[in-house]
C-alpha cells in the first residue's frame, strides 16, 4: 500500500496529476468512475486517494465513494478535487472524513504540498498499525503446567475459526492475554485488536464510545466498533455493559451494521467478537442485569482461564519472564530467584492471580538492594510467617488445639499446599518433603487427603467424611 489512486472523469486531468506525481517519485493508479475506483481499492488499498467530487456517468459520486472508503478503509486519506463553485460541498466532504481539498484549477506547488502531507499521514498511520500488530503478536502465553496446556489446546482450536469466544476466569488470570493470543494466531492478525473496557466507561458515554458520533461541528468521529473493522473487538468484563447498550450490541451481532450517535447512514462492520467476565452470568441473567439473548450470542465457545493457584508450577517461569520484561522496559535489575523464594511463591495465596504476581515482582525489583538472587525474605508476608528469628507465628485457631490435633492440622495443610504446588505429582512432592513415596501415600490417607482430577491436573483436597470421623 504505497501508491496513489487518482479518480477523475476527465482523462486529461487524471493523467496530468499522474505525470506530476510520477516526476516526484510517486507510483500512481488511475480510475474514471466509481466502479473502476472500487475495483482498484478492492484489489489493494492505496496509500492515498485523490478524488473528484463530480464524476460524469458514474454510479456513485465522489461523496458516496468517500463515505464507502471511510467505512471500509478508514486509514486511507482522501484528498478531494473541487471545482470553483463546489467549495461548500468540499467543506462538507472534510466533515465526512476527507483529509483536504484542492480547488480547480489547481496550483502544482499547492497540490504537491497537500499530497506530501497526506502521504506522511498515511505512512504514520501504517506505522501505528504495524506497532499495534507487533504488540498483539508479542502477547505471550507462558506455562508448562497441565491446566495451562489444556487452556492452550482450547485456544489453538478456536484461532482458525470466526466463532465468538467467552473467556471466564478470576480477575488477573490473563483473560486479555488469551484473547490477544487468539487474535495473533488467527487470519485477522494483521487487522486491529480493539479492547472495550466495559467497567471503565461511564454508562451515559458507552454508546458514543462504541458506535461513534456525527455532529455538524466535528463531523464523523468513529467509535471502537468502527475502529475494529476487519479485526477483533474484545469486550473486557462484559457483565458491566449497561443493559440498554446490550440490546444495541445484540442488534449489531445480528446485522453487522449500526448507526453512529446522531447519524443516519448505516455503518457496516466485519468483526470477530471475544468477551470475558469474572462473574457468574447465569446469576446476572436471573437478576435481570444481563440479557440472556446476548449471553447466548457471545457464549458460542466458552473457555475457562485457570487461576494462578491452579497452575502453581508455572509461577517460576512467569516470575522469570516478568523480571526480564521489567529489565528491558524499565532497566530494573535482572535478578535470579533462589529456591527458597520459588518455594514460598508457589505456596502463597494469589487472589490477584498473574497480575498480582507481576506487581509483586516489580515491587521486589524496585525495593531490592542489589542484583543478587531474590531471596524469600524479600517477599511480602515474610515477617508474619517467621521473620528473621526463626519463630513461627501460629494462627488463632491452630493455637487453641491440643498438640496432636494441631500437628495433624498443620501436616494436612502443609501437604495439601505442597501437592497442589507440584500439580498433584506425588513423586515430586515426596522428594521435596523428604519422604518415601509409599510413606507419603500412607500419611495422606491417615490425614484424609485425597486427589481428584481438575482441568487436567491432580488437585489435592480433604476428604470431608474422613476429617469428620477423625
Amino acid at each position: 500500500m504505497s501508491d496513489i489512486l487518482i479518480v477523475d472523469d476527465e482523462r486529461d486531468i487524471r493523467e496530468l496529476i499522474s505525470d506530476i506525481l510520477k516526476d516526484e517519485g510517486f507510483a500512481t493508479r488511475l480510475a474514471s468512475n466509481s466502479d473502476e475506483t472500487m475495483a482498484e481499492i478492492n484489489t489493494e488499498a492505496p496509500a492515498l486517494i485523490i478524488l473528484d467530487i463530480w464524476l460524469k456517468d458514474s454510479r456513485m459520486d465522489g461523496i458516496d465513494i468517500l463515505k464507502t472508503v471511510k467505512r471500509d478503509n478508514p486509514d486511507v486519506p482522501v484528498v478531494i478535487i473541487s471545482g470553483h463553485g463546489n467549495i461548500e460541498i468540499a467543506v462538507a466532504a472534510i466533515k465526512q472524513g476527507a483529509y483536504d481539498f484542492i480547488e480547480k484549477p489547481f496550483n502544482i506547488d499547492q497540490l504537491l504540498v497537500v499530497i506530501r502531507r497526506a502521504m506522511e499521514t498515511s505512512r504514520l498511520r501504517r506505522e501505528n498499525q504495524n506497532l499495534k500488530r507487533r504488540d498483539v503478536a508479542s502477547a505471550e502465553m507462558l506455562g508448562t503446567s497441565a491446566p495451562y496446556r489444556a487452556l492452550l489446546s482450547q485456544l489453538d482450536k478456536v484461532t482458525k475459526s470466526n466463532g465468538r469466544v467467552m473467556l471466564t476466569g478470576p480477575a488477573g488470570s490473563g483473560k486479555e492475554v488469551a484473547a490477544r493470543y487468539i487474535h495473533a494466531h488467527s487470519a485477522r492478525a494483521s487487522a486491529p485488536f480493539v479492547t472495550v473496557n466495559c467497567a471503565g466507561v461511564a454508562p451515559d458515554r458507552m454508546e458514543e464510545v462504541l458506535f461513534g458520533r456525527e455532529t455538524p461541528d466535528r463531523g464523523i468521529e468513529p467509535g471502537l466498533l468502527e475502529q475494529a473493522h476487519g479485526g477483533v473487538i474484545y469486550f473486557d468484563e462484559v457483565a458491566d455493559m449497561p443493559l440498554g447498550t446490550q440490546s444495541k450490541i445484540l442488534r449489531v451481532l445480528v446485522d453487522q451494521q449500526f448507526n453512529r450517535v446522531g447519524g443516519t447512514d448505516k455503518v457496516r462492520v466485519d468483526l470477530r467478537v471475544i468477551s470475558s467476565t469474572n462473574r457468574d452470568l447465569d446469576q446476572a441473567i436471573k437478576a435481570d442485569t444481563f440479557r440472556q439473548e446476548l449471553y447466548h450470542r457471545l457464549n458460542v465457545v466458552p473457555i475457562a482461564v485457570p487461576s494462578l493457584e491452579e497452575r502453581r508450577e508455572d509461577i517460576p517461569l512467569l516470575a522469570e519472564h516478568f523480571i526480564a520484561e521489567f529489565n528491558a522496559s524499565q532497566g530494573l535489575p535482572q535478578r535470579a530467584l533462589t529456591e527458597d523464594a520459588v518455594a514460598l511463591m508457589q505456596t502463597m495465596v494469589w487472589p490477584g492471580n498473574v497480575r498480582q504476581l507481576k506487581n509483586l515482582v516489580e515491587r521486589v525489583l524496585i525495593l531490592g538492594d542489589g542484583t543478587g538472587p531474590i531471596e524469600a525474605r524479600e517477599l511480602p508476608g515474610d515477617d508474619e510467617n517467621g521473620g528473621d528469628d526463626g519463630r513461627v507465628v501460629l494462627s488463632g485457631a491452630l493455637a487453641t488445639l491440643p498438640l496432636r490435633e494441631a500437628r495433624e492440622a498443620f501436616e494436612r495443610e502443609y501437604l495439601l499446599t505442597q501437592i497442589n504446588r507440584f500439580g498433584g505429582n506425588i513423586s515430586r512432592t515426596a522428594n521435596f518433603v523428604g519422604m518415601e513415596r509409599s510413606a507419603l501415600h500412607r500419611k495422606l490417607k491417615s490425614l484424609g487427603v485425597v486427589t481428584s482430577a481438575k482441568a487436567g491436573v491432580r488437585i489435592a483436597h480433604v476428604d470431608e467424611e474422613v476429617e469428620a470421623a477423625g
